[in-house]
């Protein structure tokens, strides 16, 4: 996998993680957790959107006109795949997940690549509130199966110790392999990693995840401009995503 195939793997995951946390603008279990949960959500949509901008920049595109009819294209994570129907499921990938793409874009900004040194910076200070919301939430305590989850896909996503994320690390071009990344998420979250069993074989290089599936059919026609186009008058054209 090249840094363009990374990139757009945290492009995918934070346009994911940004409608699934506008998904519970309402459903929080406070107004504050609604505000929270919308504000993140507009944070994260917004840097998906930095994110594929600098998909061209670094010199080759990998998205496809696959993406446009096949939701398993997409390169999330399994995690994102379907709409959360628990608040703990909130906080987990706000605490975890979140955090951990959060480290992926600290080691791209201290890697040798300008476009992602200048573009991504100001996202490290944006995305610190984010960090403080999930932190204060887990330590509320959550049910542990989201959690476990939650830290085996952020394992997962960082790559096998001599993969893709490691290779860009010895060239520079990230400041930090899985280990590092591993290490850093545990030291901002001040705990340490459930046990996660990684099959590697199994290992999904492209979408960088352990399992098979893709975001459901409703949450694609909305990526993909298939609901506004149901809606619209016969004339109306789509705002371009």
């Amino acid at each position: 996998m090249s840094l363009p195939d990374l990139v757009l793997s945290i492009a995918d995951n934070k346009q994911m993680l940004g409608l699934r946390y506008a998904e519970w603008a309402t459903r929080a279990p406070s107004l504050e957790a609604d505000i929270a949960a919308a504000a993140m959500g507009l944070d994260d949509l917004g840097h998906s959107r930095v994110l594929y901008g600098c998909l061209e920049p670094l010199g080759a595109d990998p998205r496809g006109p696959e993406r446009e009819s096949d939701p398993a294209s997409l390169h999330n994570l399994a995690y994102f795949d379907d709409p959360w129907t628990q608040w703990s499921e909130f906080v987990a990938a706000n605490a975890i997940l979140d955090t951990a793409f959060t480290v992926m874009i600290e080691a791209c900004v201290g890697g040798s690549v300008e476009v992602l040194q200048h573009r991504l910076r100001k996202m490290l200070l944006e995305e610190r509130y984010h960090f403080l919301h999930g932190r204060s939430w887990l330590r509320s305590g959550i049910d542990s199966a989201p959690l476990n989850r939650a830290w085996q896909e952020a394992i997962e996503w960082f790559g096998p110790p001599d993969g893709d994320t490691a290779t860009l690390h010895r060239q520079g071009k990230l400041s930090m392999g899985p280990g590092e990344l591993r290490a850093r998420l545990e030291e901002q979250l001040e705990t340490k990693a459930t046990h996660a069993d990684i099959d590697w074989k199994q290992w999904d290089g492209v979408r960088r995840r352990g399992s098979q599936g893709a975001i459901d059919a409703h949450t694609f026609g909305m990526l993909r401009g298939l609901e506004e186009r149901k809606y619209a008058p016969p004339t109306a054209k789509p705002t371009p995503l």
